[in-house]
């Protein structure tokens, strides 16, 4: 669904991701880790387009798209959960879920902000409470149910768990297995390794801003070195 070709993208004159091929299957989790400050958030940046890309290139189902906006991007199914939520704190949980469906009719709007209710059951109990006093947990929920009222076909979501109660994130967790079961592909990035590897498909590993290793989650829990690409 989604393929970087040698991408690279960075700000201003700083070039944070140093030509990355990656291929993101249609239909599974891709899961990206590595130490703070890989790359990780600048490459998720770039997929939407909000972060400028340096050279290489961005295909979103076969089609080249490095020279859309991150508007035209939303409209052709992309959507993002930002590190650091992001969420409108001023703003109700129902308002900022009608914001995030905004491309589509008031009726299409109500039927999708319906699925998420349904996805995140605490949204509906907090649904008109302002989203600036939700739980951290809550909030991460917010952001992607907000996201996932755009109905993408690709949704990304980055440090999902940065910060959260284990069980927020099983259930956070347990939310986008049901999404990916319903034909969703996921990219997202992650701290937990462990979770990572007991749910996401595939598995990226950045460091420095270079690839260091993708291929299967199960083959990546055999790779004797990942502790050390991690750490290096």
């Amino acid at each position: 669904m989604l393929e970087l070709q040698g991408l690279r993208a960075g700000y201003g004159s700083i070039e944070a991701v140093h030509g990355i091929d990656l291929r993101v299957p249609q239909g599974q989790i891709t899961a990206i880790i590595g130490p703070n400050g890989a790359g990780k958030s600048s490459t998720m940046l770039a997929i939407v387009g909000q972060v400028r890309t340096m050279g290489g290139s961005v295909r979103f189902q076969g089609e080249d798209i490095t020279g859309l906006g991150p508007a035209e991007r939303t409209r052709r199914g992309i959507a993002i959960a930002p590190e650091g939520r992001r969420i409108f704190a001023d703003l109700t949980v129902r308002e900022n879920l009608i914001v995030g469906g905004y491309l589509h009719t008031p009726a299409e709007a109500a039927a999708r902000e319906e699925e998420v209710l349904q996805l995140f059951p605490r949204l509906r109990e907090r649904a008109q409470q302002r989203a600036g006093s939700l739980s951290g947990g809550e909030q991460q929920m917010l952001a992607i149910g907000r996201a996932l009222m755009a109905r993408p076909q690709l949704l990304l979501v980055d440090e999902l768990s940065l910060g959260l109660m284990p069980k927020v994130v099983d259930d956070i967790f347990a939310a986008l297995l049901q999404l990916k079961a319903a034909g969703l592909t996921v990219l997202l990035v992650e701290q937990n390794i462990q979770r990572v590897l007991a749910d996401a498909d595939q598995v990226a590993v950045l460091t420095a801003g270079r690839l260091a290793y993708f291929g299967p989650a199960d083959q990546a829990a055999a790779q004797t070195d990942l502790a050390k690409l991690l750490l290096s």
